[in-house]
């Protein structure tokens, strides 16, 4: 784990995704949209790959595309399958998501990532563009949606949404890993005020609509909610952004707890893979490796009282069903 005893002892920086290539429905990467072809691997800690998750749940892919879930302690191999029958996975037949990574190109840059799609009759890895990735699966798996499945991109906001989205990636969803892996003062000052600053803005904005863009759940609330819904657990001791809790923001509070209320958000949130993960793992500024007992997590099922801004959360669509 030198790689994760490393964070917070060296300059961050996010790598990009260095396996690019799109599974979309006319196949122009080489990978053609096709039911039972794929699976997604996650891990339950990650942010990024609880977008997925969530995305996967609200269109109703499930059958469509299978899910591989990594044991959120990693070992200096990087994401394992310990939490399956002989610490392998029971669909891929490997111990490590790192086996798949070099089936597709052995000593590729960027290390072993999640979320990570596998092409299941090769073995190898198709794509861990983390940015990309939700959006073709709301976009080129249409054809396997559920009936009734939100739009989480609509066309003629697509702008809009990403204008928010890249403000929300640069100064919260990776603004909070800035912070927690600086190693200059100046370093963390600068995150953290960008932190709080684009948090500000949000709270403004969400103080007279319910959601992010338009009057219905986009990908953008899927973004901004898989940052939030961590924020007290661990990014506020945990990475120091600790100017205020996330339940003492009114507005943010009640948001996040109208998200994580609907179907496809909460019942995708595991709190304690979250916390053994961050905390277990970043030995580099937890060396104790002791997971904090806190915070109590009910008060996530209390009233949000949001509905009284309107908005249809599925728009013309419906909830995915109960799990």
């Amino acid at each position: 784990m030198d790689g994760n005893a490393s964070l917070g002892k060296k300059g961050f920086s996010r790598s990009r995704s260095h396996f690019a290539d799109r599974i979309t429905a006319d196949g122009r990467d080489g990978w053609p949209v096709e039911a039972g072809r794929y699976r997604l691997v996650v891990s339950l800690a990650c942010p990024w790959a609880s977008r997925a998750l969530v995305v996967r749940r609200l269109l109703g892919l499930e059958d469509a595309l299978s899910l591989a879930v990594t044991d959120p302690i990693q070992d200096d191999r990087s994401w394992r399958f310990t939490l399956d029958p002989d610490g392998r996975d029971p669909v891929l037949g490997i111990r490590y998501l790192a086996e798949a990574y070099d089936a597709r190109e052995k000593d590729s840059p960027g290390g072993v990532s999640v979320p990570a799609i596998v092409d299941v009759p090769s073995g190898r890895l198709v794509t861990n563009d983390y940015q990309q990735l939700t959006l073709d699966l709301e976009t080129e798996w249409t054809a396997l949606h559920r009936p009734g499945a939100p739009d989480l991109y609509p066309e003629p906001l697509r702008d809009e949404i990403d204008d928010v989205m890249e403000e929300i990636y640069q100064d919260v969803n990776n603004g909070v890993y800035r912070a927690g892996f600086a190693t200059k003062q100046s370093e963390y000052d600068a995150a953290y005020g960008d932190v709080f600053g684009r948090l500000d803005i949000v709270s403004r904005r969400l103080s007279g609509q319910r959601y992010l863009v338009g009057d219905t759940i986009t990908e953008a609330d899927v973004r901004l909610f898989t940052t939030l819904v961590r924020f007290d657990a661990v990014y506020h001791g945990h990475f120091k952004c600790n100017r205020n809790k996330l339940t003492e923001d009114p507005v943010l509070w009640a948001y996040a707890r109208d998200l994580f209320q609907t179907p496809g958000f909460g019942d995708t949130v595991d709190f304690d893979h979250i916390k053994r993960h961050y905390y277990q793992v970043h030995t580099g500024i937890n060396p104790t490796g002791i997971v904090p007992l806190g915070p109590d997590p009910s008060g996530w099922a209390a009233p949000h009282g949001r509905e009284r801004l309107g908005g249809r959360p599925f728009g013309d669509g419906t909830p995915p069903s109960p799990r």
